[in-house]
């Protein structure tokens, strides 16, 4: 890992962390490198200006202020790319516009020369996606899903028939090739899985979710995950529509 990536790794740890603090011991085990290493990165961050304590004897260690404001977001050229690359290649995926907007706001913010390192290096990364669903379909279902309100859709289930429906949306789930929207059907009284390519209509509706949550899905795969973690639930088996 280069020291770059490793400042900004160790401003995470110390952010997840809060109000315990991590000894430097710790950190040198984290990221494979010494303890004085460690504490020269230490010095680096809080030279940068990052809000970092130390607190000595026993059960001390290193944080980060709570609540104080850190250094901007420093992005290495491989890093920007592999963002611009997983959302140019998942277009289809949930909030896709909004990550491509937030990912914009990045290079906006990078010096010139890592933004310039970053453009040419993408020039070297090609994607060929599929056709995505309709936006309006994917904007009304990705609202009510973050507003957790009652979605109305007009559905195509395998066997070809049409239903409309109105669902309560637990969670978007991803599982060869396909984009699903898992939620509680209200027309089956019972937790379904829909192929978001099959959904020829959708409105966010303004009625609230009944509180359904993951758990109710059903046993995910060992090897399922949040997108935003290593581990936990992600996109429980036996998909279906109907």
């Amino acid at each position: 890992m280069k020291r770059t990536e490793r400042l900004h790794a160790l401003s995470e740890m110390l952010r997840r962390n809060g109000s315990r603090g991590c000894s430097a011991e710790r950190l040198a085990r984290e990221f494979g490198v010494s303890v004085r290493t460690v504490k020269r990165d230490l010095a680096a961050l809080e030279n940068s200006g990052a809000p970092v304590w130390s607190r000595p004897g026993p059960g001390g260690g290193y944080g980060l202020a709570i609540g104080a404001s850190l250094p901007p977001v420093s992005l290495s050229p491989a890093q920007a790319v592999a963002l611009m690359a997983a959302v140019s290649a998942a277009p289809d995926a949930p909030y896709s516009d909004l990550a491509a907007a937030g990912i914009q706001k990045i290079l906006d913010v990078l010096d010139p020369k890592t933004r310039a390192r970053a453009e040419q290096l993408a020039g070297r990364v090609w994607v060929n996606p599929l056709p995505s669903s309709s936006r309006t379909i994917r904007s009304a279902l990705e609202a009510a899903m973050a507003e957790q309100r009652v979605v109305r859709i007009r559905y195509t289930s395998g066997d070809g028939t049409t239903t409309t429906r109105d669902v309560e949306p637990v969670l978007f789930a991803s599982t060869n090739g396909q984009w699903y929207l898992v939620g509680w059907c209200q027309l089956r009284d019972a937790m379904r899985w829909f192929t978001v390519s099959r959904i020829e209509r959708a409105s966010a509706t303004g009625t609230p979710c009944s509180g359904h949550t993951i758990h109710e899905v059903g046993e995910p795969p060992p090897n399922a995950r949040p997108v935003h973690g290593r581990g936990g639930p992600g996109h429980p088996s036996n998909p279906s529509g109907q």
